[in-house]
């Protein structure tokens, strides 16, 4: 028994395990990438609650209070510590969602945004359990990731952290993420819990959601980051219908512990801890400990004792606290002897006696460059300009986006600032690059090999001499981007959110440029969410476009792969591009619909409140109720070959066991479900009722991959957007052949559907 906020008891969800269908599952040995199950970590957790238990058995209540208290900023090697206390060594709490923050000699994945675009739960995994190796080796025991905030707002300034504006496809991702990184040895953690949105105003922003919105949509990632076994949650800055996300009873206690069962701990964002009396309402670990970074003082800590000591908050929630926090501990068998010290310092990497350098990027970069080719959308391709033949006598490029970086990748702390490829955003979510290779780079390598004379420019605004060196060239590449991150960087003037939708340093009137004097111009873009390609697009001249993301170290690599046709698009976008930023259901707001600028006024905060009027509405499913024509839709993307689909098939799906029928029954009858612990995680909401298949013909020329895609169209009566996502899977096909379609766990519909 685990005990709520105020002290009663949440008993631990419990079913009963079914082999090949609900299979007992430890997190470092997680079903395989297809496998037609439902993983059951109950048995895991009972374990370690067990050790959790004892090892606590005789800590004082000071003792406990310490193990959810972090010692404060930059008080540790890692961005977040709790302290060594008896034979618990403490923990080391550090970034980043794509790689380990502030650390040497590691890999700078490519973005969440771009396992994303892959729509490949093998990359997903692979990538989660690559990280999770690289943060182990570092002596981390809790990576601060995935990130799984959706793209509500276009222009929001952490999107290419998350997976997209779809919660099907987050959801997805997110739990292939976690599978991954818990596999490695690490503790995942699943952020930031809930509806932090934009950047603007984070720590005086409301966000008012309905129920339903809530969970059909924000909360999904969450409860599958919970069915993938994930050891903590991470609570945002922003307030939830006018309560703070890190004081908020119904989302912390009510929804994630009691409805999905959630048996790890919640530790804040840094710094968003707002009240003692959180800890009531769910919250068990304020990060890094003190109220403000670096003031040295915290609501936990001696105040905590002081509630206890009245009677304001009993000890039972004291051990809940303490018992969830090395509980996870023990689940990831983080106590084994072998588990590596932390062998860095996230704030003084220049201290040889704390920072040792250890190397652990393996042989990632492999998959780093795979990734980055996969994540590659092909949205335009005429006169067969790409894949490129290398018969090609002369190639130009264009942009500061092709180059290098002027002084080195890491020109610019948290990657606050951009000079040369965008391969990642900036703020907490970013990684030091060991190394990035550019396209320039990766496309002066290639063409040595064919024998093509390379020319370029990496001015963006020397119009004129872009224009001229494009003239007779047999291709001219002009590379754009844009950028963003969080919002304690302001760059060029985007306080984390983007100011618009545009192309960064004049992108659009380069490829104009370009386009005006060369009749094969392709443009690539490297860009952290949707721009507004309109000025160029139907441009007669713009013979293709490839979207390359936030590929990562390996990007210019992986470029090459593509335009050469090594590899075959294959990635599918995961938002929608817009003809016109108006078309989006949503914006970024600065200010309260009264005019008043959140923040301090009248002696108290003023509280911007942002109602989520669109409801299930956002993305694609906007544009399809609005009946509003994108420029590029959701899920779309070219391939150098063909496909025809036929024979379509759908399956009910008869469970060979009797587990919570009357639950199905009571499902099937249209009545409510049950009120209990885990309810939103039950076996029989998940496991497949349905099964989906259809035959996929290659009928082009050359290999290549598609993503067939799955989406339900509800009845009017259900008050559901006209198409929602449900399934997909990746399929790789010969020229001229058939594979089978579907008939796996990736493309039935569970009871959720």
């Amino acid at each position: 028994m685990t005990s709520t906020g105020g002290g009663s008891s949440f008993p631990v969800p419990s079913e009963t395990a079914i082999p090949n269908v609900f299979p007992v599952t430890d997190p470092m040995d997680p079903p395989p990438v297809g496998a037609a199950v439902v993983p059951d970590f109950e048995a895991a957790w009972a374990v370690a609650y067990q050790k959790a238990e004892a090892l606590l058995a005789n800590f004082t209540l000071h003792e406990k209070i310490n193990i959810t208290t972090g010692v404060g900023w930059e008080n540790g090697l890692c961005v977040g510590n709790i302290g060594a206390i008896g034979d618990f060594p403490g923990l080391c709490l550090e970034d980043s969602p794509l790689g380990v923050r502030d650390a040497d000699f590691i890999t700078g994945f490519p973005a969440g945004i771009n396992s994303a675009t892959t729509w490949n739960r093998e990359l997903m995994r692979r990538r989660g359990l690559f990280m999770g190796r690289e943060h182990v080796g570092k002596g981390v025991n809790i990576a601060l990731g995935p990130m799984m905030n959706l793209g509500r707002n276009a222009a929001g300034g952490r999107n290419w952290e998350g997976f997209g504006a779809d919660p099907f496809l987050s959801g997805e991702t997110a739990y292939e993420t976690v599978l991954g990184l818990q596999n490695a040895g690490v503790q995942a953690c699943a952020k930031h819990f809930i509806n932090n949105e934009q950047e603007h105003y984070r720590t005086l922003e409301s966000s008012n959601v309905d129920d339903r919105t809530q969970h059909e949509l924000y909360a999904h990632p969450f409860l599958k980051a919970v069915m993938a076994g994930v050891s903590s949650v991470m609570c945002s800055y922003n307030l939830i219908n006018g309560t703070y996300a890190c004081e908020n009873d119904k989302m912390m206690n009510d929804i994630l512990k009691r409805e999905f069962g959630f048996q790890g701990f919640v530790m804040s964002d840094w710094g968003a801890t707002e009240s003692t009396i959180s800890v009531v309402t769910g919250l068990d670990m304020t990060m890094a400990g003190d109220i403000t970074l670096g003031s040295h003082t915290t609501f936990f800590g001696q105040n905590l004792t002081a509630y206890v000591e009245n009677g304001t908050v009993p000890e039972s929630r004291i051990d809940d606290m303490a018992t969830r926090i090395v509980a996870a501990w023990y689940y990831l068998h983080q106590d084994a002897p072998g588990f590596p010290k932390t062998n860095f310092n996230a704030f003084l990497p220049g201290d040889l006696a704390t920072n040792f350098h250890v190397d652990v990027q393996d042989e990632h970069y492999k998959l780093v460059r795979e990734m980055g080719a996969a994540s590659t959308v092909l949205l335009k391709n005429v006169k067969g300009a790409l894949p490129l033949t290398g018969r090609e006598r002369n190639l130009f490029m264009a942009g500061s986006d092709a180059g290098p970086a002027d002084i080195g990748p890491n020109k610019y702390a948290d990657q606050g600032g951009q000079t040369g490829i965008l391969a990642m955003g900036w703020g907490s979510g970013t990684a030091n690059f060991t190394y990035l290779i550019s396209p320039y780079e990766a496309i002066q390598h290639r063409a040595r090999r064919h024998r093509t004379s390379i020319s370029w420019t990496f001015d963006d605004f020397d119009l004129d001499r872009a224009g001229n060196m494009a003239i007779g060239q047999s291709v001219s590449l002009v590379f754009i981007n844009s950028d963003s991150g969080e919002d304690y960087i302001v760059v060029d003037g985007n306080e984390g959110d983007r100011k618009n939708l545009t192309a960064w340093h004049g992108g659009d009137d380069l490829v104009l440029a370009v386009a005006a004097q060369n009749n094969n111009t392709i443009v690539v873009i490297h860009s952290v969410g949707p721009l507004i390609l309109e000025p160029w697009i139907e441009h007669p001249n713009v013979t293709a476009v490839l979207w390359a993301g936030l590929p990562g170290t390996e990007a210019g690599n992986s470029l090459v792969d593509v335009l050469y046709g090594e590899w075959n698009p294959s990635g599918r976008l995961p938002y929608t591009i817009a003809k016109n930023a108006s078309d989006y259901p949503t914006m970024i707001i600065e200010g309260d619909i009264a005019g008043e600028t959140p923040g301090q006024a009248g002696g108290g905060d003023v509280v911007l409140n942002i109602t989520y009027s669109e409801k299930l509405e956002i993305d694609y499913r906007w544009f399809d109720a609005k009946n509003i024509t994108p420029r590029f839709e959701f899920g779309f993307g070219l391939s150098y070959t063909t496909f025809e689909y036929s024979n379509l098939n759908i399956a009910k799906i008869l469970q060979s066991d009797s587990e919570q029928t009357s639950d199905e029954a009571r499902w099937d009858a249209g009545n409510a479900t049950r009120i209990e612990e885990g309810s939103s995680t039950a076996l029989w909401l998940h496991r497949p009722a349905y099964n989906v298949t259809f035959d996929v013909k290659n009928t082009g020329d050359v290999y290549g991959g598609d993503i067939p895609q799955v989406y339900v169209h509800h009845p009017a009566s259900a008050g559901e957007p006209p198409s929602v996502l449900k399934g997909f899977t990746n399929v790789e096909v010969m020229p001229g052949e058939t594979k089978l379609g579907g008939g796996d766990p990736m493309e039935t519909l569970t009871k959720l559907s």
